[in-house]
Formats: structure tokens, sequence, C-alpha cells
């Protein structure tokens, strides 16, 4: 086998994704524990422990208690290296866990047993049908008195739209909850409730008729067995092709919090999980087992350490082997660069990287070259596609409350958009800023973090606007009529593309009659289909 190859079959790289508060922090803190990267879980909302989860690193997250930015974080377990995103649960921040679904192979859903699937999952859930990405669900929350675990099946596939298939099954639940059964590999890990530290007591049960399972779960073992033979009944035998094709679901039940039904889930994940896959750019598939090395920026986050100003791109590699120190191809800036200090990240610790492999993800540390969707080659000229930017649902103009640190601000506001926590539009007469977001918690981070990472004041105004529509047409003469009628409405963003930022929807469409040489893009998508 190659190098190339070996490396790529180690590597699982997937995101976790829910609703707020369905316990996907305190999952992702456990994966950490069994990956022997951290020693002790501190429960995220427990008081008696301090240490806050390890992937929430920006202090207003701490003090919000949800994850407004993805964290990258990579870890060993049996041999495989774990590349982990974990992805802001908030509505608000829906466009940047759409753009991390873009650098993963694979996604663990998380759903609270007791709320049931909740509307942001759907959305999240569509991105990845429409990416056919195979998605793992996980039941947290069964320590609390939730629903039927069967209705809850029904509800994931009615809701959902994706067929599923159980692998592991609760013994009881809520107060009596007793553990799981593994129906993967036949066994039952007796529940025990311990916040840091891993579940042990496993105990191997071939033949459910075993009295052996009476002496562990007592009354609970004849529903467990009428429970399993109803699933073996009603469901399909579970086989990874159809779950690697994105058509079926394998179901986990278990508790985060108490680290439970957590090691059943990673030991099979790795097992079934896919491979770094192909990945579409402009003129290519590209396949991970090729030489050549390319990737592309999905995520770029400032100030992770705000006593350095530093600014790092997360960097998905697609194919071949990156080097540190080794100049390589930036294609829309048609330059060289080469990156002395490359990191990998556990949560905060960040370590200098030698070389990575398909699936990794690495922080290059950036003055300013990259923006979301930038790819790197060894020299061939390709753009990887699918990183969009949305419309936004809600428009604020920036305004300066301390003239004195104008510069400050102009700064903060390029940078913080460049990170896509929002997007950034300049209307030329008076160079006024215009921020758009899909949420509002966004231009309290945003104001937050310009005051504490760049010391600059502002406060936002709102403006009457509903969606921002890219234009192009290839009849000039429409296009200057056009923006002469729509002067106040016509600004650019932050590469110069003509954006119409329309006041309703009953206009847009009026524009859209008037203009049929115009084409209004939502997404600007449309720039990587041009190029």
């Amino acid at each position: 086998m190659s190098k190339i190859k070996d490396e790529i079959s180690k590597r699982r790289t997937f995101a976790i994704i829910s609703h707020p508060d369905a316990g996907k922090t305190t999952l992702t803190e456990k994966f950490l524990l069994f990956g022997g990267a951290i020693q002790t879980a501190g429960a995220v909302k427990n008081n008696k422990i301090t240490k806050t989860a390890a992937s929430d690193f920006m202090e207003i997250e701490r003090q919000r208690g949800i994850s407004v930015a993805t964290s990258v974080m990579a870890f060993h377990y049996k041999d495989m290296l774990i590349n982990l995103l974990d992805t802001p649960g908030h509505r608000d921040f829906a466009e940047d866990t759409y753009r991390t679904l873009t650098a993963v192979d694979s996604v663990i859903l998380v759903i609270d047993c007791v709320k049931g699937v909740e509307a942001q999952t759907e959305r999240l859930m569509e991105v990845c049908r429409m990416r056919k990405t195979p998605v793992i669900v996980f039941v947290n929350k069964l320590d609390l008195e939730g629903q039927d675990p069967f209705d809850l099946l029904d509800e994931l596939e009615e809701k959902l739209g994706i067929q599923v298939r159980p692998l592991s099954w609760p013994i009881s639940g809520g107060s009596t909850f007793q553990g799981v059964y593994n129906l993967y590999d036949h066994n039952v890990r007796l529940f025990q409730s311990d916040k840091t530290k891993i579940a042990t007591d496993v105990v191997a049960i071939k033949d459910l008729d075993d009295s052996k399972l009476d002496d562990l779960v007592g009354e609970h073992a004849n529903q467990l067995r009428e429970d399993v033979e109803l699933i073996d009944g009603v469901y399909d035998e579970f086989k990874p092709e159809p779950y690697l094709m994105a058509d079926v679901a394998p179901v986990f039940f278990g508790s985060a919090v108490n680290n439970f039904g957590i090691q059943e889930m990673l030991d099979i994940f790795i097992q079934i999980a896919p491979d770094p896959k192909p990945v579409e750019t402009s003129t290519r598939m590209v396949n991970p087992e090729e030489e050549g090395f390319t990737g592309f920026i999905f995520k770029i986050h400032a100030n992770i350490d705000p006593r350095h100003r530093d600014r790092i791109a997360f960097l998905r590699i697609c194919s071949g082997k990156f080097q540190r120190n080794t100049f390589y191809k930036h294609t829309r800036l048609d330059k060289k660069m080469k990156f002395t200090n490359p990191a990998t990240f556990l949560a905060q610790d960040k370590s200098v990287v030698e070389e990575a492999w398909p699936g990794d993800v690495v922080g290059l540390y950036d003055t300013g070259n990259f923006k979301i969707g930038d790819t790197l080659t060894e020299g061939e000229n390709l753009q990887f596609r699918g990183i969009p930017s949305f419309s936004p649902e809600i428009f604020k103009e920036l305004v300066n409350k301390d003239p004195m640190k104008s510069k400050q601000l102009e700064k903060g506001i390029k940078q913080l958009t460049d990170e896509g926590v929002a997007q950034l539009f300049i209307r030329e007469a008076g160079n006024r800023k215009i921020v758009g977001t899909v949420g509002e918690l966004q231009f309290e981070v945003i104001q937050y973090r310009l005051e504490h990472e760049y010391g600059a004041k502002c406060e936002f105004q709102a403006k009457p606007y509903h969606k921002a529509c890219w234009i192009v047409s290839d009849d000039q003469e429409k296009m200057g009529e056009f923006r002469k009628i729509k002067a106040n409405d016509i600004v650019r963003d932050k590469d110069s593309n003509e954006v119409y930022l329309a006041p309703s929807q009953f206009l847009l469409n009026m524009e859209m009659t008037n203009f049929p040489e115009i084409t209004f893009h939502t997404t600007s998508e449309f720039k990587t289909e041009r190029a």
C-alpha cells in the first residue's frame, strides 16, 4: 500500500452538528476524553467544575454558553487520527456550520431525547442531504425522562427524510436508565453516572436469552428482548454501503454528560465512517490519492490569541501531502506562498505540523492573504467549489462611536467579516458600511469583539433591506441604467462584486421583471461558477 493510501485510510474527518443545547459541546469534550487528549472532562454547565469545554475558546462563547465559532481539533483513537470539527448550534451561526460541512467527510448529528427533532436540525440535515454526507445520529440525555425510543426513530425518519437503523439500544430510560445494549457487537454496557471518567463495565452477551441479562438489569431484561426482536423485524440488517451513500443513518443512544453510550458509537464510527473523499473543483474532481497537493480554506479565525493579533486560516487537505516550508500556489492571487509554522489544534493547544495528509485540517497563520474558499495547489490552476456566502436576512449600518479609533474599526470589521461571521457591503457614496447577518446574535458578537479585540466602539442602525442579490449581466447598457435608478441600493461586497440590496420581495420581483437582462443571485457561489 502506498504511503498516501495508508495515511488516508487512517483518517476520519467529521463534524458534530445539532440544535442548541442538545449536548454537542459536551459530546465533543467526551470524544477528546476517549482520545486521551484531555484527562478529565469539565461538564460545560456544571459550575463546580470551572474548566469550560475544551472547544469553546472565545470569551463571548464562555459567557453565552453557546459555540459561536467552529472549533477544529485532532485526536488519536485506536490507531486512527480523528479530525473533529465542532460547529455552532445556534441558528444565527448556521452559515459557519454550512461552510464547515464542505470540509468534512461525515457528520454526527446530536438529538435531545426530550425535545426530539427541532427546526434547526432539519435545516442542517437538508445541507447533509444536498451534499450526500453520511450521517450518524446520537440520541442524547437518556438519563432524563424523554420520548419513547421507537417514537423518536419514527420522528427522525419523518422529519429528516432519511431511513434510520439503531445500532445501540437503551435499556429503560430516565430515572430507571440501566445502560445500552450494543446491537452491532452484542454486548451490554451498564450505566454509571460519572461525569469525568470513562464507563468501564462492559459485559458481552451474545444471546439475549442468557440469564446473565436478568441478573444485570432485572425487570428490564424482558423489555429489552422484546425491543430487539421488534428492531430486527422492522429494520433491515445494517450494511455500511447505504450509510456511506447517505441513504441510511445509524442511531446510537446515550448520555454525553454522564459519558455514556459514547464509546459504542466511537468504536463503530471508526470502523464504518468514510475515508477522505474526492472533492469537486471548477475544472475536475480531485482524488485524495493523487500525488499533487491541493486544499482549500473553509474558515478564518481572527485573534485566536488576542495578545498576538493572529489570524488563522483553516485549510482542509484534499489530495497529496502538505509540507511545512514548501511553496504552494494561491490560485486566486496567482502567487506562491510558503508556511513556516502550520499548526494542528487540540482545542487551545497548538502544535507545529511538519506534514499533513488528505482529510487533515491545518491552521495557517495569515496576514490577510486568504478569503474563505481560497485554493492552494502545487501549481495547477483550480478552484474548489461549494463554499457560498448566503444572502443575509438582517442588515445594519455600522456607526463609529469613537472617531479617534477609525483605523481600528476599519481593520476590525474587515477581519471579522473575512472570518465569515457576517458579510460586509460598502456603499461607495460616503464609504458607508452595511453589515449583513443571518441572525441578531452576530451583531452582539461583532460589537463585543470590535471593542475587546480592536479597541473600537460602534453601534448598529437597522436598515430596511430584505435580501442581498449579487447582480451580473452581459448587457452593460441595461446594467448602467439599473445602477442609475437604484444608486442608493447598490453596494459592493468585499471582493468588489456589485450587490443590489432589495427593500422587499415585491420590489425584487418587480426589478427582475423590469430588467430580464440582469441575473439576480442570492448566493455568491456564481463567482466560482464563472471563474
